[in-house]
């Protein structure tokens, strides 16, 4: 009987080859017939590529947000507003991770408390939720370029939804940010 994990094998011939100067010998020795291969377990290139796969997977749920956010673009700011026709900033990323299919709460401070993953600025990816000290302010990362980081937001009255670059301004401004995916 065999053991768990154990196969039957052709007779394995190995070779090892000797040389002294130009004369060369060559040595053929047979191994057992009875090979043993280990039960598979999952290996680092194997979480990885579960992981990789997981992010992928959850990325676009990111993707399809500023895709939304894009189509936003151009129309008013509106304080409380939660479109589609105007909006203010945590009302835009409201609507647009809902066409995304995830529910998120009214305000830019309870979006922020309630999602739990969140993100160093170094970190910041393509959906990422940021938020700004002084009003509460929240836009959502639309493209990040090397260091170059822009978001779509709804800035305040008198204004339309734009596409911004994270300049020092928000920089020094930064109170975090979060992975809604």
């Amino acid at each position: 009987m065999l053991a768990a994990g154990a196969v039957l094998a052709p007779t394995v011939l190995t070779a090892s080859t000797a040389s002294a100067s130009s004369d060369a010998v060559t040595t053929v020795t047979p191994v057992a017939n009875l090979v043993t291969t280990p039960v598979a377990t999952p290996t680092a290139a194997t979480s990885a590529t579960t992981k990789q796969t997981s992010w992928s997977k959850r990325h676009k749920v990111g993707l399809a947000a500023v895709a939304a956010a894009r189509k936003q673009i151009g129309k008013p700011y509106r304080y409380g507003g939660s479109g589609p026709s105007s909006f203010d900033c945590s009302g835009l990323v409201q609507y647009v991770y809902r066409k995304a299919g995830v529910r998120l709460p009214r305000t830019a401070d309870a979006q922020h408390q309630h999602i739990k993953r969140h993100v160093k600025f170094s970190d910041l990816a393509t959906g990422d939720l940021v938020y700004f000290y002084g009003d509460g302010h929240t836009g959502i990362v639309s493209k990040v370029k090397g260091k170059k980081i822009y978001m779509i937001h709804a800035a305040h009255s008198g204004t339309r939804i734009k596409q911004v670059l994270l300049n020092s301004y928000y920089r020094a401004h930064f109170n975090g940010a979060t992975r809604p995916y």
